[in-house]
């Protein structure tokens, strides 16, 4: 399972707001979205986090469909 920021409609992001006032803390919606992980082979999983590294994000290999 993967899990990208939420896409929220007025009304939700309304009620984060004031959560985020009631406890004086930043929230952040996430939604969750089935993926099956690839198996990479171990030179293959070494170019993903190099990757990762220099772009500063998390990359998530998954199976195709």
């Amino acid at each position: 399972m993967l899990y990208p920021l939420a896409s929220l409609e007025a009304d939700k992001l309304d009620a984060i707001k004031s959560l985020e006032k009631d406890i004086g803390s930043p929230v952040v919606a996430l939604a969750g979205v089935e993926a099956n992980t690839a198996a990479l082979p171990e030179e293959q999983l070494k170019k993903l986090q190099e990757l990762e590294q220099e772009l500063g994000v998390v990359l998530v290999a998954v199976r195709p469909n």
